[in-house]
């Protein structure tokens, strides 16, 4: 029953017993998390630069996000920004970091898990020329590199509210 519904002042078919048990109902949430990393490069080709992040499952809000290289220190910094979120289910690809730090009850490998996640990596590649794999145009900045994913995922993802829609 909706909440909402039962405390409403002209709702008489509710008992007294009714609206007083759902007072005290509580809500859980818990998120279910697809993880993913995908590269660009900064000034040459030798020099790549990745960006890990993780959307919520089922509305596909980018939840955080960290630039850095391919390697575990920088997954953890990922991980740290997650900390806070009360997820109980993560998908992801195979990435070697990602099973030696998930708990492996709450970890579950493979790409049929990962669709959504994967096509917002190509929804970043399209959007932000800097991002294709074969182009002439590249940061030539790391921090400037940064931010304008970063803007980009504000801009678009947040502030247009379309996060979930593509």
């Amino acid at each position: 029953m909706n909440p909402y519904f039962i405390f409403n002042e002209d709702n008489d078919d509710l008992t007294k017993q009714e609206s007083e048990s759902m007072r005290g109902l509580e809500i859980e949430i818990h998120y279910g998390v697809e993880l993913d990393e995908f590269w660009s490069f900064v000034g040459n080709k030798s020099n790549q630069r990745w960006t890990w992040y993780a959307i919520e499952r089922n509305s596909g809000i980018i939840l955080a996000w960290h630039n850095g290289k391919r390697q575990d220190k920088d997954f953890l910094v990922l991980w740290g920004l997650l900390a806070n979120f009360p997820i109980t289910r993560c998908y992801t690809d195979d990435w070697g970091s990602y099973s030696k730090y998930i708990p492996t009850k709450m970890h579950r490998v493979g790409k049929d898990c990962t669709w959504k996640i994967e096509r917002k990596n190509l929804n970043f590649r399209t959007h932000l020329k800097r991002l294709n794999r074969k182009t002439i145009c590249f940061s030539k900045n790391e921090q400037i590199h940064d931010n304008v994913i970063g803007m980009y995922i504000e801009r678009f993802y947040y502030k247009t509210g379309t996060y979930g829609n593509n």
